[in-house]
């Protein structure tokens, strides 16, 4: 998508909703906020509303953050809704109402397994980050400091600060520019991505601590039940992270962290260094991302789940691997 098919799309509408996927992560905040104020100051006579869950309280720091909505006004309808960083329509939680009552809709997304369920879709899976996709579609003078502080946190997150193989020259000289815009970088990195609380840094002990290594030492899970998280007095939205530092344990290919939901239902998050696709995994227990990064939701015990899993990575690792985790 351009920017004239961007403009097309926006033209005559005056009213917007935006909205993300339940449990917004950066790229999904800093996506949706970005847009919203980039609209807000650019269109005057436009009426725009931003819907999300509730994020994690160090998300809040971003300026446009404070008018996120987290329930939708009865019977409201829109000109124009757009989904951001979700890769399919149920994904929006709450706000399905208003995409399906919307006179027009938009999906802008960097999931490979999105199934373009907009009037209008933008889909690049090779893309960094949702947040870079909202930039390229963006008039570059008219982006103001607090809209660059926003795409430029949802950057660095999916990114996990420019570490991850889906950094492109692309993304970085998009960095690059929205760090010209006069925002505080250091501060912003430190305070959404690396800054955890006493309880973040104890379940992430626990969780390290009673991680196991399988498959030859090719793969690597933890685990956590709700009475855990309830001992430790943590919700989902502060688990981000343990994933990431479970994936970069050396000669581990695969890193997989599951939390309970309900009762034997499980949250899986997956992450993968070079050999395996991920959102290929994904897909197959219902769920979707990107081939580095996925998830998906499974009924069962923490053994029924790692059995699954580890046929499906089977299936994607090398003789050798999988010679080694038979015998």
């Amino acid at each position: 998508m351009n920017q004239n098919k961007w403009k097309e799309i926006l033209k005559g509408k005056t009213s917007v909703a935006i909205g993300g996927h339940e449990r917004p992560d950066g790229d999904c905040i800093g996506s949706c906020t970005g847009l919203y104020l980039y609209l807000k100051q650019n269109y005057e006579n436009m009426e725009v509303d931003l819907y999300l869950e509730q994020i994690p309280e160090a998300f809040q720091v971003i300026r446009g953050t404070e008018y996120i909505q987290h329930s939708i006004p009865e019977e409201k309808q829109y000109d124009l809704f757009i989904c951001l960083d979700c890769g399919d329509k149920e994904r929006l939680g709450f706000s399905v109402p208003l995409f399906q009552n919307a006179g027009t809709t938009l999906c802008i997304d960097h999931h490979i397994s999105n199934t373009e369920f907009a009037d209008e879709n933008y889909i690049v899976p090779d893309a960094s980050s949702t947040s870079e996709l909202v930039y390229r579609l963006l008039d570059k003078e008219k982006i103001e400091e607090t809209v660059a502080e926003a795409l430029y946190m949802g950057i660095v997150h999916d990114t996990g600060v420019f570490q991850y193989s889906c950094t492109s020259p692309d993304t970085l000289r998009a960095a690059a520019d929205l760090l010209s815009r006069g925002i505080n970088a250091p501060a912003l990195i430190e305070h959404t991505f690396y800054e955890k609380t006493y309880a973040q840094n104890q379940i992430l002990g626990r969780a390290l601590l009673e991680s196991i290594v399988f498959m030859d030492g090719a793969c690597i899970f933890t685990s956590l039940t709700k009475a855990v998280m309830q001992f430790y007095g943590v919700t989902a939205k502060e688990l981000e992270g343990i994933v990431s530092q479970l994936r970069v344990t050396k000669g581990v290919e695969v890193a997989i962290f599951m939390y309970e939901l309900e009762p034997n239902v499980y949250k899986v998050s997956l992450r993968s260094k070079e050999k395996v696709d991920v959102s290929r995994i994904a897909r197959y227990f219902g769920g979707g991302g990107h081939v580095r990064a996925a998830g998906f939701t499974m009924p069962g015990t923490v053994h029924d789940v790692i059995n699954n899993l580890s046929k499906q990575i089977a299936l994607q690792l090398g003789p050798k691997e999988k010679t080694k985790s038979e015998a």
